[in-house]
Formats: structure tokens, sequence, C-alpha cells
């Protein structure tokens, strides 16, 4: 194969991953949700964390409320946060808002699902059925693609685990 098939080819492994590009994108409204995925969780853990981008493609401002999973006993909305090298990490009361024209990325290190008091352990492989709730939008169903338990991303590239813990 050429140096210019070999390339052709290259690209067009990569395109299917590219941002935007997702087969599993849902539109509610005025957002277009895409890449929800999660971290698979070892034996006897509590807690887990969903992870995904809102796009508001609208002229007004949406605001993510709430969310579930019958999987966990509670889901919260969480910001992470570093302030003068001690981590934080907070339930956001009043939901993210995502302002019109912009992508909010809840990911590792930042906002994030907060999925407490799991039922059973997340298991790289599975499909996680999850509910949000906009303020605009209303419910909004999603399935969170499990990724191995160091997952930087929805590729399941691997990294290092931050393990934090949340007292009741």
């Amino acid at each position: 194969m050429t140096f210019f098939g070999r390339s052709l080819l290259a690209l067009a492994l990569l395109l299917p991953t590219a941002p935007g590009v997702f087969a599993a994108d849902i539109k509610a409204g005025d957002l277009v949700i895409a890449q929800p995925w999660s971290r698979a969780t070892p034996g006897g853990a509590k807690t887990g964390a969903g992870y995904l981008t809102i796009e508001n493609k609208g002229a007004a401002p949406d605001r993510l409320v709430a969310a579930s999973a019958d999987v966990a006993g509670k889901v919260e909305v969480h910001e992470m946060a570093v302030t003068n090298g001690v981590m934080t990490m907070r339930p956001l009361d009043k939901g993210l808002i995502i302002e019109p024209g912009k992508t909010v990325a809840l990911a590792p290190g930042g906002y994030h699902l907060m999925m407490m008091d799991l039922k059973s352990p997340l298991k790289q492989g599975d499909k996680l059925p999850l509910t949000l709730e906009f303020e605009k939008a209303g419910k909004v169903a999603v399935t969170l693609d499990v990724q191995g338990v160091g997952a930087k991303g929805p590729g399941g590239e691997g990294g290092s685990m931050m393990k934090h813990e949340h007292k009741m």
C-alpha cells in the first residue's frame, strides 16, 4: 500500500471517533448530548461517575438540574476543582448552566455526574441507562458506555484513577 493509501486508511479509521460524529448523539430541544461514558468500578465501590458533553445550539441558556439511574440510589451533578493545591468536590445544588452557543464537558477532573449508593459494580462493556433532567429540554434518556477502570475518555484510553470518598 502506498503512503497516500495508508494515510487515507488511517484517516478513515479516525473519523468515526472525531467529536460531533458519534452516531449516539442525542438531541433534546436545543441541546446535543454526546459521548456519554463511565468508568468501571472495583467490586464493593459505592460510587461511580458519569461523563458526557452538552452543546447548546439555541439562543437561550438551559440548565442540567438533576439526573437519575436505576443502578444508583442517588445521582448528583458535581464540580471538582483544585484551589491552592486542595481538591474540592461539591454538588451543584442549582444545577449546571449550559449557555447558548457553548459546549460544557462533564469529564474527569471537572464537572461530572456522581452516582452514589451503587447497587452493583459498573463493569467494562456495560451499557448504563441514565436520565438527565434539564430546566427547558426536560427529561432525556442517555446510555453511558462503561469503559475500563482507568479510562480517561470514551474511547477507553487507560490512565490513573483518582479515588475520592463521599461521607453521608
